[in-house]
């Protein structure tokens, strides 16, 4: 069977034995609105939970919009406009309304990027800067949770009058969704703060995972941070395959977060009967594979529905390498897994993005990783501690070699879009 999994910015075309096809995990059809710039309209004047922008921003004097980087595909032409017009007529001029792009540990965009993400008309407009989390001077000190997480914040946002928060609802392999919180934490915290959230301490607490809120320790603890924060309300969104809206979620911060994510819960899980030998899956496509770093999210998302010692085949473009210096780095000095694991644990040890190593270490623990990319050499994929293949194909192959001809495949075209499991008696739906 011809299947075509999200690759790049093309897609890839890859063929899969049908004797040994399981299932093919898609997300669910949900209807597109029809006009969901109008739908974004509706939503900032009739929100899920509070009182319409318009209302909360008439006595603000400015506003901080805090948007997503380059790496999540927010319909940003589609919900900014209504939301700046919104706060321009409520009377906050647009040299006061600041959109504050949330990387987190993420590289700043530039020019050509601001551009393309947010569109040449905002960025003419309005001003628009980076969060950079290793400038420990553009940060607020606000305390710790109470757990004990010290509270950093970017000092433009905390100090704003009117904070908005921006974002896409999606499936998340750490924080269960993506959107509300997750726009202030990670994405607008100091280094200090991400050392916690994304520390042994959390990342191995089982319910850490995707598609989790209720007692995920980085959900909880990120919502916790963003209300010591502030947020005056969110607009959020759910896209379907095509990236097409499929809903607008807009309101009180935890409200509405969790109404928009009942919605995409609705669209993203798709089950199979019983684990497969081997899963072939992608990591969603441009932007979310321009990195290796982000193609572990691809390899995690698929481990519930994976046998122990089974075969994870993933597609990545990988156009920007393998991640930022520190990931790489970290990535090269790795040999050993049980040793860098052991290492971590240690309460004196952090580095930056040593999280996504302990994420990449579940799927190599669970099984074996064979990785086609255009964007890395063999050398460098084996850096990564998987195996490089020429193709999806003969990756198909080398598993097969390793389960036997009978073995059982899944394909999660979509990558971490969708969250695969292992219903029992139920038939295979995507």
């Amino acid at each position: 069977m011809n299947i075509t999994l999200d690759y790049h910015k093309s897609g890839l075309e890859v063929s899969v034995p049908d004797e040994n096809l399981a299932a093919v995990l898609n997300m669910r059809e949900t209807p597109p609105l029809d006009d969901p710039v109008a739908a974004t309209r509706a939503a900032l004047q009739r929100p899920v939970a509070g009182p319409p922008l318009a209302e909360i921003a008439r006595s603000r004097h400015n506003a901080c919009v805090v948007v997503s980087d380059i790496t999540r595909p927010v319909p940003h032409d589609i919900i900014l406009p209504p939301l700046l017009e919104c706060l321009e007529r409520s009377g906050i001029r647009p040299a006061d309304i600041t959109l504050l792009v949330a990387t987190g540990l993420h590289a700043p965009m530039d020019e050509e990027q601001l551009r393309e993400t947010l569109t040449g008309d905002v960025v003419d407009r309005y001003p628009v800067v980076n969060h950079v989390a290793r400038n420990g001077n553009e940060q607020a000190d606000l305390g710790a949770t109470s757990t004990g997480i010290p509270i950093r914040v970017d000092r433009r946002y905390v100090e704003s009058d009117l904070k908005v928060l921006t974002g896409l609802i999606e499936a998340h392999f750490m924080a269960g969704y993506s959107g509300g919180r997750k726009l202030v934490a990670p994405g607008l915290v100091g280094v200090e703060t991400i050392e916690h959230l994304h520390g042994p301490g959390i990342l191995e607490h089982p319910n850490a995972t995707t598609g989790v809120l209720d007692g995920n320790p980085l959900h909880e603890a990120a919502l916790e941070i963003a209300r010591r924060a502030g947020v005056d309300f969110i607009l959020n969104v759910a896209m379907d395959e095509d990236r097409r809206v499929t809903g607008v979620f807009a309101g009180e911060l935890d409200r509405a977060h969790r109404y928009g994510v009942r919605h995409v819960d609705g669209m993203v899980v798709a089950s199979v009967e019983e684990p497969v030998d081997i899963v072939v899956t992608s990591s969603a496509g441009y932007p979310l594979d321009t990195t290796f770093y982000q193609a572990v999210k691809g390899m995690v998302g698929v481990l519930d529905i994976l046998k122990e010692g089974g075969s994870i085949v993933i597609a990545a473009g990988c156009a920007d390498g393998i991640g930022s210096a520190e990931f790489e780095g970290l990535l090269r000095r790795t040999e050993d897994i049980d040793a860098f694991i052991h290492w971590i644990q240690q309460p004196d040890v952090f580095t930056i993005d040593q999280w996504e190593i302990e994420e990449l270490v579940k799927a190599l623990k669970k099984g074996q990783v064979y990785l086609y990319t255009d964007g890395l050499s063999d050398e460098d994929a084996r850096d990564c501690l998987v195996q490089p293949i020429p193709s999806v194909e003969a990756g198909i192959a080398r598993a097969l070699k390793r389960h036997g001809a009978d073995a059982t495949i899944a394909v999660v075209p979509r990558g971490p879009y969708v969250i695969p499991r292992v219903f029992p008696g139920q038939d295979a739906a995507g």
